[in-house]
């Protein structure tokens, strides 16, 4: 699989918590020139990095991230308020605890509300997977399927662990047939990209495989 293909499916990420604006707009400029699918931010840059991109690349921010327990009414005016901003793509994060707690209703509607205000723009839905049962995942499944979300995604990067090649394959066996697949968190090689694609994962959440190229495009001296 050629890397053009493969960078067509990153969501070129940057979201720690020191993160300036001059580094959003190295990550904006490499995802403009490398062709990833997004950029994905935090909700306090969306408007400067629309403003600086404009139609070249689209804007992707988070939710309630990264530990998803904030209320519902919050996570909704947050994706307000990014989409007022110009946020073409919102990754959710759900409420873990209500995973535990079986409060799988609560979690659907609150996904529901959120895909209700965003509208035609895509909605992610990051269940945290390295928190979860193989069961809990299952039903999250059927529950990111039956609220009309367009991707369920297996890691904020924040966690104890990123994406599963077997999670991506639990995944692929149980979900319906309008969810797509992001696979995130600890992506460290194409080959890693490669192998999620192949998959069925249609797009990665990570910063490393533009680094790679970068690096690549240094010691080449092109």
């Amino acid at each position: 699989m050629d890397r053009e293909k493969i960078f067509k499916a990153v969501d070129h990420t940057l979201l720690t918590q020191t993160a300036t604006w001059e580094e959003i707009k190295v990550i904006c400029d490499d995802a403009v020139k490398y062709g990833t699918a997004s950029v994905c931010i935090p909700p306090s840059y969306v408007k400067q990095a629309k403003e600086y991109l404009g139609d070249k690349m689209a804007v992707c921010t988070v939710i309630g991230f990264p530990n998803g327990y904030n209320t519902t009414a919050v996570k909704e005016f947050e994706t307000r308020d990014a989409i007022a901003n110009g946020a073409d793509e919102i990754d959710m994060v759900i409420n873990i605890g209500w995973v535990k707690d079986k409060k799988f209703d609560a979690i659907e509607d609150e996904i529901r509300t959120l895909k209700a205000a965003c509208g035609s723009r895509i909605l992610k839905v990051i269940i945290e997977t390295c928190l979860l049962t193989d069961e809990e995942k299952v039903e999250m499944c059927k529950r990111v399927t039956a609220a009309g979300a367009d991707f369920i995604k297996t890691s904020t990067g924040f966690s104890k662990a990123g994406a599963t090649f077997e999670d991506i394959e639990l995944f692929s066996k149980n979900i319906g047939p309008g969810v797509r697949m992001k696979a995130a968190g600890g992506i460290s090689s194409f080959d890693d990209a490669e192998k999620f694609i192949s998959l069925g994962a249609s797009r990665l959440g990570t910063s490393r495989l533009v680094k790679i190229a970068k690096a690549e495009t240094n010691i080449s001296g092109y």
